[in-house]
């Protein structure tokens, strides 16, 4: 069996172990949708850039200050579609705000976390998530998640740092310190560079990155969600 289809199997897998495992109807959904989406062609599945702004680095004493998502479909990102949530934290934004710009008066008009959890479930439902440097964003969402549903809970995503990491090894070019962060892998790819630290610009920026990265590794031919998805 090729390398490829043992892989997406061995996701499908974990996906349905998942979705046995949990209590709740709703997570069971959300695992069992993700399952068929492993085998796919990445440029015909659902995917879903987002960017997590939080008021530190670590998900058991900071919280999630802002969401942002981009759906990709058939290759595209859909602007008409993005969308941005604050979320109300416990205590104040600190000096975390130096590097975000979100004050404490910002979030008075920000939903509560349970809220901000439900929406989020709701919109990714079906999609596949795509982050760069996504362990961080996932770890803070899996805390969140878990809180809200009363048990643990596990996300599957495509991280574009990881991707380009792989891509350049390959290439047997040396990583220089900071040649992974968000702005320096797309100018790799010529793409533009955005003012950074704002959740939906940089859920486009690691977006456009996707489909950069893509191109340049398969020409968009064969690629299936999962191959990406397995890059550690």
């Amino acid at each position: 069996m090729p390398m490829a289809k043992l892989l997406n199997c061995w996701l499908r897998s974990r996906l349905c172990w998942r979705a046995f495992k949990s209590r709740s109807q709703e997570m069971q959904g959300y695992y069992r949708e993700l399952m068929p989406l492993m085998g796919q062609d990445v440029y015909r599945a659902n995917l879903m850039a987002l960017d997590l702004e939080m008021t530190g680095l670590d998900p058991n004493h900071d919280q999630i200050l802002s969401i942002g998502i981009i759906p990709i479909e058939a290759g595209m990102l859909k602007l008409d579609r993005a969308q941005h949530k604050l979320i109300r934290v416990h205590g104040s934004v600190g000096q975390s705000a130096t590097i975000h710009g979100i004050l404490d008066r910002h979030l008075q008009d920000a939903i509560e976390i349970e809220d901000g959890i439900s929406w989020f479930l709701a919109q990714t439902r079906g999609k596949v998530l795509v982050a760069h440097h996504a362990p961080l964003d996932i770890s803070f969402l899996q805390d969140a998640i878990s809180r809200v549903k009363g048990e643990p809970v596990t996300l599957l995503a495509i991280d574009t740092l990881a991707v380009e990491r792989r891509r350049l090894l390959r290439k047997q070019e040396v990583l220089q310190t900071g040649s992974l962060r968000l702005g320096a892998c797309r100018i790799r790819y010529g793409l533009p560079i955005y003012g950074a630290h704002d959740a939906l610009v940089d859920a486009l920026a690691c977006g456009e990155l996707l489909l950069a990265q893509i191109c340049a590794i398969a020409q968009g031919e064969g690629l299936t969600v999962g191959e990406l998805v397995f890059i550690k």
